[in-house]
Parts: structure tokens; sequence; C-alpha cells
């Protein structure tokens, strides 16, 4: 009997060893697939699942419902307002001049929603068609008096500071800054604030071009690792970016600063730099502008450390790059559009180097 019960006591220490060996050969098949999964992890706007949406302005798949209205914002520019707040978070953003030598931004939000933005500034012409042509609700604070007749008389969805000021839900006033460069966007009531004046704030979107993972293995163009555009000899309205070719993303700078995120330091990185040549217009003794953004004209599109000359398109009231008439794909991802002035031009204002 003894030997019966150490017989059965062996043959379980055996079964036992055997089971464990084959764990450790299967953690083991497992861990080699989980690191050749890794090595052939997927590239910029490639992904290894289904994915049943794309974002329409970055081009990058989700699971999530995209049916959220895009939300623009005139953020401010001064130097005075430097660094700001949310811009990191913006799909694209377009630089146009506002008066003077300086520029202001309007910042397209679809994909990702930050809390805060700003510092939010006035109202121009040729933002709010922007706006108005990505179905945007247009967010501003202040304008002159005819601007917002323009916005009301053309039926600009819209939600002005100056209606909210520092109403601690959808504007506040910051102590840090003094205005006319402290008013921030909270984005979090702006959709709220919206349906409260009877708007959708919810859309259906068609994606822009975006550039397929072999395209973007066989971008045609010259080098172009640093950017550099003169909006005005003043130092404070030079605009650069510079290529980091580790993650495929240029960075931006002002007055040889880095552009970054005032709450959380990050830098501000793009996709794709789209910088468009066009008439602009003085139009009062303020220095405003009328900037034409519907007859087209030559471009320069700058993605993955290359330069490709191409013309822009107001398409349904989008600026997409083109060539022969046919949309060219952006890579996936964000967008910064520079517009300048057609005199002095791309070739005196544009400088690529390596």
């Amino acid at each position: 009997m003894r030997k019966l019960v150490c017989f059965f006591l062996v043959l379980l220490i055996l079964m036992a060893a055997c089971s464990k060996e084959e764990k450790d050969a299967q953690d083991n098949g497992e861990k080699e697939n989980t690191l050749e999964q890794k090595n052939e992890a997927p590239g910029v706007g490639e992904t290894t699942e289904e994915v049943e949406n794309i974002f329409p302005l970055t081009g990058i798949g989700t699971n999530e419902a995209v049916d959220n209205r895009i939300i623009s914002v005139m953020v401010n520019n001064h130097s005075l307002a430097r660094p700001q707040t949310g811009l990191s978070e913006a799909d694209i953003v377009f630089e146009l001049l506002a008066e003077g030598s300086i520029t202001r931004f309007l910042a397209l939000y679809q994909s990702e929603l930050p809390d805060v933005v700003g510092p939010v500034r006035s109202a121009r012409e040729y933002y709010f068609e922007l706006a108005n042509g990505y179905d945007a609700l247009y967010v501003y604070h202040g304008a002159a008096a005819f601007i917002d007749e323009m916005i009301q008389n053309r039926g600009i969805e819209f939600l002005n500071g100056s209606i909210y000021d520092n109403d601690g839900k959808l504007f506040k006033r910051e102590a840090f800054r003094k205005a006319p460069h402290n008013s921030y966007l909270q984005i979090g009531a702006v959709y709220d604030a919206a349906e409260a004046k009877g708007y959708e704030s919810t859309a259906t979107y068609e994606p822009l071009e975006f550039l397929t993972a072999d395209e973007m293995t066989e971008l045609p163009g010259e080098d172009a690792n640093h950017v550099k555009i003169v909006y005005s000899n003043k130092p404070m309205e030079i605009v650069e970016f510079d290529y980091d070719a580790a993650n495929e993303k240029y960075t931006r700078f002002s007055d040889q600063e880095k552009t970054v995120d005032l709450n959380t330091e990050e830098p501000i990185q793009v996709e794709n730099i789209f910088i468009v040549e066009t008439d602009h217009e003085v139009i009062d003794d303020v220095g405003r502008r009328a900037i034409d953004l519907s007859s087209g004209g030559e471009g320069y599109l700058i993605q993955q450390g290359k330069i490709q000359e191409v013309q822009w398109k107001n398409q349904d009231g989008r600026i997409i790059p083109v060539k022969d008439d046919q949309p060219v794909g952006l890579m996936p991802g964000k967008t910064w559009i520079n517009v300048i002035p057609s005199v002095p031009g791309l070739q005196q204002s544009v400088t690529i180097s390596n």
C-alpha cells in the first residue's frame, strides 16, 4: 500500500512539472507574439485593428463617435498673450494677420476638447467666414459694431465673449494677465450655450483628404527641416518650425521661443504645415484687413521633412492643397495653416533650410 501511495505522489509531481513547462512555453510564445506586434507597431494614421470612424480634421482612427460640432476659437497672439492655452489640442490652426503686423489664430477643435482655450480675442470677417466654411461654432470676444452686424446678417452661429464676459461659466477673466489679453473660454460650457441659442451641437462632416500608409513612405519634394515665415521684420512676427524626425512632427517657434501651452508647457507640434499666399488689403486706419480666401493661389505643403509646391483652393469653404485641381493628402494628425500676403509672397516671406 505504501508503495502505491509513493507511486501516485511521484506521478502527481511529474504531471505538475509537465504542466508548468507547457504554461512557460505558452507564456513565452505570447511574449514573443507581443514583441512581434510591438516591432510591427503601426505608423502615423495606421492601426492594428478595425476602427469605426476617423476624425474628419485629423484623419486619426477612433471607435468613438465623431459627431460633435467643430468649435472654432479666435485666439490672441499678441506678445502679451503668450504662451496661450489649449493650442496643442487644436486639430487645425489658421494663422492670419489681424491688424498691423500682428497675427491672430483661428483654432478648430473637434477630436480633442481642452478644458480652457485662450486668451480669446475679437472677430474679423475672414476668420468668421473660415469658421462658417467648416460648419463650426464661431467663438470670439468682442468686435467692431460693423463686424457684429455682418456676423448676425450672414447667419453665422456664434458665441461672443462680450455677452458672457467673465460669467464664470463660459468665459473667465484671469488675474495674471491684463485685458484684453485675459479672457479665457471654458470649453465644457460651449455646447450648452450653443443649444441655448438654438444651435446644433452635433454635425456630420466629410473628412479631409489624407495620405495612405503607402503614400506616406513615398512623399515627393525637397528636404525641409526648418521653415521660417516672416510676417514682419519685427522678431515677434517671425514664425519658425523645426522638424523632429523621431516623431515626424514640426515644432513651432515665435520670436525664437518655442511655442508651448501655458498650463502644461507642452510644445505645439503638427504633422502638416500648409502655407498659402493671397491678396491682403488694409481697409481702415486701425490697420484691419480684407483677405481673399476664395480665389485660390500658390502654396507650400510641408510634411515629414519634405516640401511640395502646390496650389490652394477654397473647396466648399475649406482651404485645401491641390495639384492639377486634385486634392493633395495631408498626413494624419494636426495641421497649421499660415496665410501670408501675396506681396511680398512665398518666395520672399518663406525660407526653407536643413
